[in-house]
């Protein structure tokens, strides 16, 4: 089987790998996510595709936002200038390779079932905590994708309508407290309240550049500050992780995006707080909650996976 291409666009970067058919990365590049427009985008999407130098691979793409099943970006919050945006159709043309589009976070969640830490899994929630939070479900071993293949939009439901503004205008979403911008934001208004030594010292010295890969370094380093932060966001984290295993059931919970890298300070005070939110703790199976193990090339692995549906 010719290997094929996969593309993870972020509000941040793009990330491309060439998977080998037993799932090994042959290649990565990756390259900052553009801001201003369709064309800029798919610029930087045919570049790493050159980059990747596979004549003739099919191409897998997940991007942040609300993608209909002919590949068009019909929303991305946290790619604001991309709206309506036929994607599939313009990267096809720009790379003369088949392409498939779909939601970042789906892909991610078909990366980590073929290859990852839902194999063998038939009830899954994936959650990617980066720039936004995205979903992806794997319901009775099926993907579960929506009537119009916008399901698992997980970031964007309400739990505090006085809550801080989210990348998509509503107050209040799961999004705008519990992810990786979340800590950022939630980092800036410590320092701004008691100094934050440590966490201006990992950015910098900068106040304002402080970001939640800043917390992670400052707690590894035993900052209390960056710590108890932490057990606050992971709080965050847990409430919104609690009410969708009490819709949903999932026998395993996979956290994808930058954040994993944070380990047991992240995952040990998310476990504790999910115990104390999820309906019925004692009387029901235990939840397992654990991180990406394809790290952050878990959704441009799983948009290869997708590749592999194109006609050969």
């Amino acid at each position: 089987m010719v290997p094929t291409i996969g593309l993870d666009i972020g509000g941040t970067k793009v990330l491309g790998v060439l998977l080998a058919d037993d799932g090994t990365v042959l290649r990565e590049e990756r390259l900052a996510s553009p801001h201003a427009g369709l064309d800029a985008l798919v610029d930087t999407g045919a570049s790493i595709v050159a980059r990747l130098d596979a004549a003739g691979a099919r191409i897998g793409v997940g991007a942040a936002g609300l993608v209909d099943r002919t590949g068009v970006v019909r929303y991305a919050p946290n790619l604001p200038n991309i709206r309506e945006a036929p994607l599939r159709d313009a990267l096809a043309d720009a790379t003369g390779h088949a392409v498939a589009v779909d939601n970042d976070a789906a892909v991610a969640t078909l990366g980590e079932v073929t290859y990852g830490a839902a194999v063998g899994r038939r009830h899954v929630l994936l959650v990617t905590l980066g720039t936004g939070i995205g979903g992806g479900l794997l319901l009775d071993g099926r993907m579960y994708r929506g009537a119009h293949n916008f399901g698992a939009e997980i970031g964007h439901f309400t739990v505090d309508p006085d809550g801080p503004l989210c990348a998509c205008g509503e107050r209040g979403h799961w999004e705008s407290i519990a992810s990786g911008t979340a800590l950022g934001r939630m980092a800036r208004e410590l320092v701004a309240k008691v100094g934050g030594g440590a966490l201006v010292a990992a950015a910098g010295g900068d106040p304002s550049a402080v970001t939640g890969t800043h917390v992670g370094i400052a707690a590894a380093r035993g900052d209390a500050d960056a710590r108890s932060l932490l057990v606050e966001y992971a709080e965050n984290v847990a409430l919104g992780l609690a009410g969708l295993a009490n819709i949903l059931d999932p026998e395993c919970i996979v956290i994808a995006g930058g954040l994993v890298e944070l380990g047991p300070l992240l995952f040990g005070p998310v476990r504790e707080a999910f115990g104390r939110h999820v309906e019925g703790v004692d009387y029901r199976p235990p939840v397992a909650i654990v991180p990406a193990q394809l790290g952050e090339r878990a959704g441009a692995v799983g948009a290869a996976v997708l590749a592999r549906s194109l006609p050969a």
